[in-house]
């Protein structure tokens, strides 16, 4: 009896655990082909797979027209079926398999490895199947060479309807002199309508008031599937199609991960989300932006993915709320960004599941166009950000999981094109690319990468990116190169080949052979830009740890010789956060090359139009601005004599992985005045069209202001998204300065704001904004501002704009205590009972008060702050005046020596600290009280620096 028992448990808790393990999805047509194989073998996942060499799948003549080979290495990491053997065809093959009609999966398995005496890097082919072109001269070298993290082996997976024919064909066509192979193929049915909704699923179409609808004639290619803030899932953990799930770390930009939480509870499918659309494991595990609202509100949760420009994409998010937390709607709520577009305003997830533990999924359909109508690489950002305008009770976001598809175009291709070939650390004797090896490859990007942050695979991304974009496009500006530039490591003295005529203690010296093996002897391969001095290539040095930028003058170039010897006297001299470095040169043999940093985010100019990098923002754009206003500043004042750049324009603006705008192209620098008798410079006009100084064109006489008026047309580039001449517009839209100015001049200047800032830049910004492109692009140069003075212009431009955003969030309940006391509207009025600041104007002519924004509640202190701006007092003398502490409030009376001024206040519970510049200029139209301090517990009344001129009272409560 008992051994009854025992079976019947036995029997009973084998049935419960295979019915726990039965995927909820059984495939109607599952086939997994080892090709170049003779017999059946199993994977190391546990699943069947069949030869090709005596399959019904394959055509009758398969002896005659292909080859089975055998990988000569197999990589450890790479599992051996069906990578082990391969099929090799040198004219047209077709598989044939007897399928359902229906949408399938189509796996193609991938392993360029060495067969034979084949060259890996020689096998060029298309794939066809359905009639849909999935593939086209397509590359499994050159792709697997890009991958990062480092891999050997791929796998493409696409999606396409199989009519009633009830057969699918699969063909394989080597280009000429070429071949094609495959290592494996794998056919998997899908569920109707899961993918392919047609009618019944109209999905947003990103950045357009209009739906886009996937129906049958549409195939995809899956590129990214990931299991947000959880581990890989393999096709044995799918829920019966065989997917992988992939981790999300790689694919974060810069070190916001948010948090990983994970919960184990039950998940309650639907109708609507049937339970074989993603694993359970999916939906309980997520990413979130954490627990602190005020550092989530200054952040976004963002992902970023190469894609080929040209197509659109579907996205596809998984979301599942499973926090104990939150329960109801209105607990979180965030929006979706996809390159730099609102996707979706509000997203709740409890609204659209109706519950926690229930999973739900949102569709979204992305336009990513060509540039110039040239396929390339590009990046496909993904950003959410909290929804606070209905105060919820959380500032966070979500995401579960994410599954990203190119959508065919309408001749039903899906096919891109290969990646540019990343050069492994150059040999003594430089080899072909197909001839190095892979590792070494992936090494190389690692140890380029080490240092940025984010990790390795987003600066691998963003090089990558540049690196493609930039090769295509050329300047039509005869004194710059266009490159891209990156950090550099710790560099090694070299050897001469000849005697250089230029001083050996200026910068290293590079032989010609360390360039040449840097370059592989100058491959076009590595060309990343073209210019009028020439061409750039991107170059590994001191056995390839370090990435450089290497600019060769081009022989018949003239003025390249001369702008080459000023660029290493001028640049090998300066050292400065926000001007690129000059890492070397070489002179061997009358070559004239330059070595420089190689900076990961190209020029300023390749992110404000003539690309398809997704748009800076507004804040981003001032930041860049102040950037490059002070590498400006410091040539005109921070040397030991002044230097003219000569040559400002957005495409010498370079950035760096963190978004640090440098100077570049020195080669038409002039040193300007050496003493005080001289005003300026004579000089032939050399500079930009567009950019050039008219007075300078007119007299032939050079000052720093010169560059001041440059700078005011990348100001007016920065705000507009267009370039300083196009020729095709209206005589008085041609010329963007002259534009810019009569626009201000109209009061105009918000319709000629870049489309993709719309609702981003707040009036008072732009007001400020508009006055200092105005101010630099005056007729002449001694009514134009120092570049000291259009900093803290900017400075203060951006102290606007994000007062207006931190007093949008005050209005929500998310202001934080710890914030400064910010701004202060200016207003005409003699009623001050409310007042918290005014200034009377000493003169005696009239009253100019300036009233406090609100008092804002706020939900998560109990802190009540008031916010303060610029105040304007043209008369105002810097005397005397009194700090007084009392019990619950600040009381200041100040002065100002300026047109406008700025206080900045800084809270803690017991430390009231004032700070400013120290130094004060009339023209600044900044200032900051700085250098004083006093606990409240120490003293109730100092002495400070005030004024006749002006009296103000600033108020604010304490806790």
């Amino acid at each position: 009896m008992l051994t009854i028992a025992l079976y019947l448990y036995s029997l009973l808790h084998l049935l419960s655990s295979t019915a726990a393990t039965t995927p909820p999805y059984t495939p109607t047509d599952y086939f997994l082909l080892n090709c170049g194989s003779s017999s059946n073998a199993t994977s190391q996942d546990g699943r069947s797979w069949d030869g090709d060499a005596t399959s019904k799948f394959s055509p009758s003549d398969i002896g005659t027209t292909s080859s089975p080979f055998t990988a000569t290495e197999q990589d450890s990491s790479v599992p051996g079926i069906p990578f082990l053997t391969a099929r090799i065809f040198t004219s047209k093959f077709t598989y044939t398999f007897p399928v359902s009609s229906g949408p399938k999966f189509i796996r193609l398995y991938f392993y360029p490895a060495t067969y034979s005496n084949l060259d890996r890097s020689k096998s060029y082919f298309s794939v066809i199947a359905a009639n849909y072109t999935l593939l086209t001269n397509f590359s499994a070298f050159l792709t697997v060479s890009a991958l990062v993290p480092q891999q050997s082996s791929l796998v493409k997976e696409f999606i396409l309807n199989v009519r009633d024919t009830q057969k699918l064909d699969i063909t394989f066509n080597p280009s000429p002199n070429s071949y094609a192979f495959i290592n494996g193929i794998e056919v998997v049915s899908i569920p109707n309508n899961f993918y392919m909704k047609g009618d019944l699923n109209p999905i947003p179409l990103v950045g357009l008031q209009q739906s886009f609808y996937i129906d049958n004639n549409i195939a995809l290619e899956t590129l990214y599937r990931l299991n947000v803030g959880g581990k890989e899932l393999s096709v044995n953990e799918d829920t019966g199609m065989y997917r992988t799930w992939d981790p999300d770390d790689v694919y974060i930009y810069g070190a916001a991960f948010g948090v990983a939480p994970h919960l184990d509870v039950p998940i309650r499918y639907t109708n609507d989300t049937p339970n074989y659309t993603a694993p359970a494991t999916v939906y309980t595990t997520a990413r979130t932006m954490g627990k602190d609202p005020y550092i989530n509100l200054k952040y976004n949760l963002t992902w970023i993915f190469p894609v080929d420009s040209g197509f659109s994409y579907l996205a596809r998010l998984h979301f599942c709320e499973f926090a104990v937390e939150i329960t109801t709607e209105n607990e979180r709520v965030f929006s979706v960004y996809m390159n730099n577009q609102t996707a979706d305003q509000m997203v709740d997830v409890i609204y659209l599941s109706g519950g926690r533990g229930i999973p739900v999924f949102k569709d979204y359909v992305l336009s990513v166009p060509a540039v110039h109508g040239l396929q390339s690489k590009v990046g496909l950002w993904l950003a959410m950000h909290p929804n606070v305008h209905n105060k919820p009770s959380y500032a966070d976001a979500i995401l579960n999981g994410l599954e990203i598809f190119k959508l065919s175009k309408p001749d039903g291709s899906l096919a891109g094109p290969n990646p540019e070939y990343v050069p492994a650390p150059p040999a003594p004797y430089p080899e072909l690319p197909g001839e190095q090896n892979s590792k070494t490859s992936s090494s190389l990007v690692v140890a380029v990468a080490g240092g940025v942050i984010g990790g390795v695979f987003l600066i691998s991304v963003i090089g990558f990116l540049i690196f493609r974009r930039r090769r295509t496009e050329r300047d039509s500006d005869a004194s710059v190169v266009k490159s891209s530039w990156v950090q550099f490591s710790h560099t090694s003295k070299s050897t001469k080949t000849n005697a250089s005529t230029l001083p050996s203690n200026l910068c290293r010296h590079f032989s010609l052979a360390e360039l040449k093996s840097a370059t592989l002897d100058f491959k076009k391969d590595f060309v990343i830009g073209t210019g009028g001095f020439g061409y750039v290539y991107k170059g590994c040095i001191d056995n390839g740890t370090s990435t450089v930028a290497i600019k060769r003058l081009h022989p018949s170039s003239s003025q390249g010789a001369r702008e080459f010897r000023t660029e290493i006297e001028m640049l090998s001299k300066l050292r400065h956060r926000h001007l690129v470095a000059l890492i070397g040169y070489c002179d061997d043999n009358d070559e004239m090359i330059l070595v420089y940093d190689y900076m990961a985010n190209g020029t300023l100019r390749d992110h404000l139009y003539k690309s398809n990098n997704p748009p800076l923002s507004w804040k981003q754009r001032l930041e860049i601005c102040i950037g490059a206003a002070r590498g400006l500043h410091y040539l005109h004042t921070g040397a030991k004599h002044m230097i003219i750049h000569r040559d400002v324009k957005s495409t010498n603006i370079l950035l760096d992985e963190k978004w640090v705008a440098k100077f570049s192209d020195f080669g038409l620098s002039k040193i300007g005045p050496t003493n005080v008798a001289q005003s300026h410079v004579s000089t032939v006009v050399k500079g930009s069209f567009g950019y050039v100084d008219p007075e300078y064109y007119r007299r032939q006489k050079l000052t720093e202001k010169s560059d001041v008026y440059s700078f005011g047309v990348v100001l007016l580039e920065v705000l507009c998204g267009r370039p300083a001449i196009v020729t095709g517009l209206e005589k008085e839209q041609v010329s963007l300065a002259e534009w810019g100015r009569k626009c201000w001049q109209e009061g105009t200047v918000d319709q000629i704001v870049d489309p993709h800032l719309t609702g981003q830049i707040v009036p008072d910004c732009l007001k400020k904004f508009g006055e200092i492109f105005e101010s630099c692009l005056r007729d002449t140069g001694i009514e134009r501002p120092a570049m000291g003075d259009v900093i803290w212009s900017l400075e203060f431009a951006l102290q606007l704009q994000e007062i207006a955003e931190r007093n949008i969030n005050g209005e929500d309940g998310l202001m934080s205590p710890s914030d400064p006391l910010l701004q202060v509207r200016k207003t005409m009025t003699d009623d001050d009972d409310d007042m918290l600041f005014s200034g009377s104007q000493s003169n005696g002519t009239g009253t100019s008060t300036a009233e406090s924004g609100a008092r804002s509640g706020n939900s998560f202190g109990s802190h009540q702050i008031v916010v303060f701006s610029e105040i304007m007092n043209p008369n105002g003398r810097f005397e005397t005046g009194w700090l007084c502490l009392e019990t619950n409030s600040l009381c200041l009376d100040f002065g100002l020596h300026a047109r406008a001024g700025l206080l900045t206040l800084e809270r803690d519970p017991l430390l009231l600290l004032l700070r400013s510049s120290g130094k004060f200029d009339t023209r600044a139209g900044l200032f900051h009280l700085q250098d004083f301090s006093c606990r409240s517990s120490d003293a109730r009344a100092l002495r400070c620096g005030g004024s006749a001129g002006l009296r103000a009272w600033i108020c604010s409560d304490e806790e």
